[in-house]
């Protein structure tokens, strides 16, 4: 499995980004297919050039928007058009997590509610096509791991539809915070923006860490150039990897899958254990991965609850609402993190009582371990008799049996 290294020495930007992947070798239909199926295609115009800067080559794209008068894309109405479109989940999560990620920023730095988000960067067709494009490129070349050097902030003023801005711009600097990412700073840096909020949203959930590996076994390089003259290439480089060696990091980590994933949390006093029970049930029905509760002790030397669930980027927003329509706390705290997933899938065991549905796990050392399904073993020891200690070990002893009904995913 190969990994990307994101070099970007003058900049982070979405079409950066796009152009250095086409140069990697992604077709242009990669990019277009999902954009059609978001009802998009004649929206806009992808040119797609290979250019020099200071005499270095490299791909440069240019999005032209045809449409005449662009539609409402508040966060809450492009969001609902990304959930309904006909793209393969893990495609989805990536443009909702990136978007989510944009969205919160911008609501953040302009004191507004996230729904209700609607500014240039976020609505304007170039960002979409960016946005797009990117994660199903990476979607495409599917890389175990995902490096990007520190992203440059850049320096002085930039105009934008809010006025002269700083840079670093606001959004960049809430995306940065928020996601605990570092960004260079320096005299010796370009005036002007380098570093983009699409452009560092896109890594944020993207990449699964900010810094140089320590070792390149470089097999192809995408060169992506950005559109502003500086008295250097401007150009950002995505450096497709082998297969990372143990000293760059445990072999392990080349047979999981990184997953960013959002924890929110609440400490809760006043409610009744029927009312948790009810506010955890919301809350997985609402799109979280997992639940937790455990004992904490309060201010005033109160007995409380501490409520934690785990959801992707893209859903962050829904389960907000939960929180606050089925439990009593007032406030929740949020954190960007992630974790590593191992390739797994569903499929059954026969036993002499029946079949058990049961999930197969490939380990890093290529072992495959067999978890059979609670519900299904509950259901059979009714039916049968037998205790349900009897049956899980019966289907481990039978693991060699298992039928997959369905491919490997993580």
């Amino acid at each position: 499995m190969t990994a990307l290294f994101v070099d970007c020495p003058t900049g982070l930007a979405g079409d950066m980004l796009l152009a250095a992947l086409l140069d990697l070798g992604v077709p242009k239909s990669v990019v277009e297919s999902p954009l059609a199926a978001l009802g998009l295609e004649q929206a806009y115009g992808l040119e797609v050039n290979e250019c020099r800067s200071q005499g270095l080559r490299g791909l440069r794209v240019s999005v032209e928007s045809l449409e005449p008068e662009p539609p409402d894309r508040r966060w809450q109405v492009l969001r609902a058009r990304i959930v309904e479109a006909a793209w393969p989940e893990s495609l989805r999560q990536k443009v909702l997590g990136v978007f989510e990620a944009l969205a919160e920023a911008e609501a953040s730095v302009h004191g507004q509610e996230i729904d209700e988000v609607h500014f240039h960067e976020l609505g304007a067709i170039d960002a979409l096509v960016d946005v797009v494009g990117v994660c199903a490129a990476v979607e495409h070349l599917k890389p175990g791991r995902i490096f990007c050097a520190i992203p440059p902030a850049g320096r002085g003023n930039v105009a934008t539809s809010h006025g002269q801005l700083p840079v670093p711009v606001p959004a960049v600097l809430e995306l940065a915070r928020r996601h605990q990412i570092p960004l260079g700073a320096g005299d010796d840096l370009p005036v002007g923006e380098l570093t983009t909020p699409t452009g560092l949203a896109l890594m944020a959930v993207l990449s699964t860490e900010f810094g140089l590996p320590s070792s390149l076994g470089v097999r192809s390089i995408g060169v992506g150039l950005g559109h502003r003259r500086l008295d250097r290439p401007n150009l950002l480089r995505i450096c497709e990897l082998d297969e990372l060696a143990p000293a760059d990091s445990d072999a392990s980590e080349l047979e999981m899958d990184w997953q960013s994933v959002v924890m929110q949390a609440a400490w809760i006093d006043d409610a009744t254990a029927e009312d948790l029970a009810t506010l955890s049930d919301q809350l997985r029905q609402a799109g979280a991965l997992e639940v937790v509760t455990e004992q904490v002790q309060m201010k005033k030397g109160r007995q409380g609850i501490s409520v934690k669930a785990l959801v992707k980027p893209g859903q962050a927003s829904d389960l907000r609402r939960v929180w606050f329509a089925y439990g009593p706390t007032i406030g929740l705290r949020e954190h960007s993190l992630g974790r590593w997933r191992l390739p797994r899938r569903q499929g059954h065991c026969p036993t002499p009582w029946g079949l058990v549905r049961a999930k197969q796990v490939s380990r890093p050392s290529g072992q495959l371990t067999i978890k059979p399904e609670h519900d299904d073993l509950l259901r059979l020891s009714i039916e049968t008799g037998q205790p349900l200690d009897v049956l899980r070990k019966e289907v481990l002893l039978r693991s060699a049996d298992f039928v997959p009904e369905e491919d490997w995913s993580w």
